[in-house]
């Protein structure tokens, strides 16, 4: 399923422009320019489907180094300290890795 099916083609776009210079990424600030913080939380889970790239219910360390790409090919990877950064902002049970729900409250929280 398409990203775009819930978010704004340009959103996207303009969330990944913002954050091309490796070091730059900002969960926050991203999560508001892609339009996450105006979704439901049905629909965020929707997205966190998407994102769980092997649909184990989670979102792994190595599939948040391609966390832009879910929401666009052409979104870069993570450096691994944004991709450590990132896991450590949403892993609320420290099991390494990202549940739905633990993703929906760090949308929620951003």
């Amino acid at each position: 399923m398409p990203m775009t099916k819930f978010l704004a083609a340009a959103d996207i776009s303009k969330a990944l422009s913002a954050f091309q210079t490796p070091g730059s990424f900002d969960y926050k600030k991203f999560f508001h320019l892609v339009g996450l913080k105006t979704k439901t939380p049905a629909q965020v889970k929707e997205i966190f489907k998407i994102l769980d790239q092997d649909q184990s219910g989670y979102i792994e360390e190595e599939e948040l180094k391609s966390v832009l790409k879910g929401f666009a090919p052409e979104g870069r990877e993570l450096s691994d300290s944004e991709t450590k950064a990132l896991l450590a902002a949403g892993d609320e049970d420290h099991d390494g890795k990202i549940g739905a729900d633990e993703f929906a409250k760090m949308v929620a929280e951003a």
